[in-house]
């Protein structure tokens, strides 16, 4: 499923969403989930704009199953082969309320502000999101991202050294291309370099955007990560 045109996308671009991933029935349990979930602990009554549930393993089946039971492990498995993917610890139900007009100023990168207990920066290998709900056009609550910047925040930290990255919030200095809005149907995959710049985007579509996101990083990554972010592509090789 995982194509070299994907591959040479991933690595030049720092993204990919593959198509058609999460089946049917997948895709319905998990939006039963997430209402369930939301029903449980809604946002303040008008709310407009992002609004996240972040879930601890073991996660709620039919979210669990969107990795487990489609080819979506597989997949973001085959990308960083023969370095193996660890199961992730949590994950993040990112939904954004319409109607919502926000255009964001500038990009982000995760797991600065906070870091983790030990000061450690959170970072991963890449980002897993799946697409719960139609993002096909623009300002249906897409992701934003500035292709290519995981190559040039590399080429930063490995100028400053692996450490800048904790005084770099809310994204490197780096020279920021013109960004783009993510595009995808219910049911995509898309796969996000840790590095990339990215940031929420607005919603004016008549329902809310509803994505799933799990932070997945290879085995040893933790011990290893002042390499990795120093090399963008460190951890996924070319074959």
């Amino acid at each position: 499923m995982l194509t070299q045109e994907h591959r040479r996308r991933f690595r030049e671009d720092g993204y990919v969403v593959i198509p058609g991933v999460v089946a049917q029935d997948l895709l319905d349990a998990a939006r039963e989930q997430v209402a369930v979930l939301t029903e449980g602990n809604p946002p303040p009554d008008g709310h407009r704009g992002q609004y996240s549930h972040w879930l601890e393993d073991p996660l709620p089946g039919a979210l669990g199953d969107l990795l487990e039971k489609s080819p979506a492990f597989e997949v973001a498995s085959s990308l960083t082969a023969p370095r193996r993917i660890e199961w992730p610890s949590h994950a993040q139900v990112a939904l954004t309320f319409p109607p919502y007009l926000h255009k964001p100023g500038g990009p982000h990168v995760d797991g600065i502000t906070p870091t983790e207990d030990d000061g450690r920066p959170g970072t991963f290998t890449f980002l897993a999101g799946f697409l719960l709900t139609d993002q096909s056009h623009e300002d249906m609550g897409n992701l934003w991202v500035w292709p290519g910047t995981h190559l040039a925040a590399a080429g930063y930290l490995r100028a400053h050294g692996p450490d800048a990255l904790l005084e770099s919030a809310p994204y490197f200095p780096v020279d920021l291309p013109e960004p783009r809005q993510v595009h995808g149907q219910a049911g995509d995959l898309l796969l996000a370099h840790y590095l990339l710049a990215h940031n929420i985007g607005g919603n004016l579509a008549p329902h809310v955007r509803e994505t799933v996101y799990f932070r997945l990083q290879t085995e040893g990554h933790r011990a290893r990560w002042r390499d990795v972010v120093q090399d963008a592509l460190a951890e996924f090789p070319a074959g």
